[in-house]
């Protein structure tokens, strides 16, 4: 039986969507992110940076998360540089870790004018081989090797990386598109060169600075799976990240699944729409970055109608003028505002006012030592989000005190 390939997502919010300039989410709101995406059924959330110290107590408890089942079954992976130190270094601070992306650059531009000398052709390749080599020693089940800047490197040299990433172990190739200059045409047509010669799973990774994140990650998959390999788009929720951003997240999905000419590519199933409107508001609140009103499924104008024929045409069939249902994506619900009187959970907190608070979420208490010390939790987890926590925040901080402790603590 032949296989039949599928598209995969791999989230890189919480590593690439957090080097937005400018802002930052906190470990909680970055475990938060990682607990709505494995609800969604994303396959992999690139969950951070093995390497940097503030990140060390985050990751191996989230890692502890999944040990428990909490963080399950989506994949946690982390981003090195392809370096055997990088490797190394990883593994000794997180040494849980299964799933790692190594990257290095191989564009003429970056080797000749990042590295300056440091690194020619020849050694990149040999760095790359080197920290695959030392990956799976170290106990890595999945490897991808990134080729930052694929979309300016040369097809025969990005070729010759490729098939030295393939014969090291490496399971997939990450195709950068790291100064958005791909065209849906151009990226499909390396993408295809690609898996044709070296025949190992593509995962594709653009950005949006000429506004063709999504097309360009699209056609790619497309290539990918038109020579019978599994492809892997990266994704931010909200089209967070460096520049002018990642692909959105919600976008992606909904132009596999409902885009034409798709219906033959099929769609990791484990995903769900559902999850869509909860996982947005959350990443536009821990952001603070408002949801565009024209944003794909989740902006406030996605299913607003005004003029007279597309009012009149949506009221008759919602076929008329929407492509897909709001439903699907969890939207429909009223939202309700207390406008009486409210009792917050902040930095201040007393142990009266705080359980009024969680009485109100569901949550009981055994008895008056838990409850003070999911306060004092509570009170830091005000100051490490430098913001009001949400209802999900403050029920992950009963359920899992522990976690939070350690997500709420740096290591050097």
């Amino acid at each position: 039986m032949t296989h039949k390939p599928k598209i995969y997502i791999i989230d890189v919010t919480n590593r690439d969507g957090v080097q937005t300039s400018r802002i930052c989410l906190s470990k909680l709101e970055k475990t938060m992110i990682n607990l709505y995406l494995n609800e969604m059924g994303v396959f992999q959330s690139e969950f951070g940076f093995p390497v940097t110290h503030h990140e060390t107590n985050y990751l191996n408890a989230n890692l502890e998360l999944a040990k428990k089942g909490v963080l399950s079954p989506v994949r946690l992976g982390g981003w090195l540089r392809a370096t055997r130190d990088d490797v190394r270094n990883a593994f000794k601070l997180v040494p849980g870790i299964k799933h790692v992306n190594l990257s290095i650059s191989t564009s003429d531009q970056m080797i000749l004018h990042k590295f300056k000398g440091k690194l020619d052709h020849a050694s990149v390749i040999k760095e790359m081989v080197g920290a695959v080599k030392e990956a799976r020693k170290l106990g890595a089940e999945s490897i991808g090797v990134n080729a930052e800047d694929a979309s300016r490197t040369r097809m025969d040299y990005l070729i010759e990386f490729s098939r030295a990433a393939k014969e090291t172990g490496a399971d997939r190739i990450r195709y950068c598109d790291t100064l958005g200059c791909d065209t849906p045409f151009t990226i499909y047509e390396r993408i295809k060169l690609l898996s044709e010669e070296v025949r190992i799973p593509i995962e594709i990774h653009c950005h949006n600075d000429l506004g063709l994140v999504v097309a360009n990650s699209i056609a790619g998959a497309k290539a990918a799976c038109d020579c019978g390999l599994d492809a892997y788009i990266n994704t931010c929720v909200n089209g967070m990240g460096e520049r002018a951003g990642n692909a959105d997240l919600i976008s992606v999905i909904l132009a596999i699944k409902y885009g034409s000419g798709m219906q033959g590519y099929p769609l990791d199933e484990r995903i769900t729409l559902k999850m869509a409107w909860k996982i947005c508001k959350y990443a536009s609140y821990a952001f603070s970055v408002p949801i565009p009103i024209n944003q794909p499924g989740v902006g406030s104008n996605a299913f607003a109608h005004e003029s007279g024929i597309h009012a009149d045409g949506a009221l008759k069939d919602r076929r008329n003028y929407e492509l897909y249902d709001f439903e699907e994506l969890g939207r429909g619900e009223p939202e309700i505002i207390e406008t009486g009187r409210k009792i917050t959970a902040g930095e201040y907190s007393g142990i009266k006012g705080f359980r009024n608070v969680y009485e109100k979420l569901e949550v009981v208490f055994r008895d008056d030592a838990e409850a003070t010390q999911v306060l004092e939790l509570v009170r830091y987890a005000n100051v490490h989000n430098q913001k009001p926590l949400v209802d999900d925040e403050l029920k992950f901080i009963a359920n899992h005190p522990e976690i939070a402790r350690k997500i709420f603590t740096m290591s050097l």
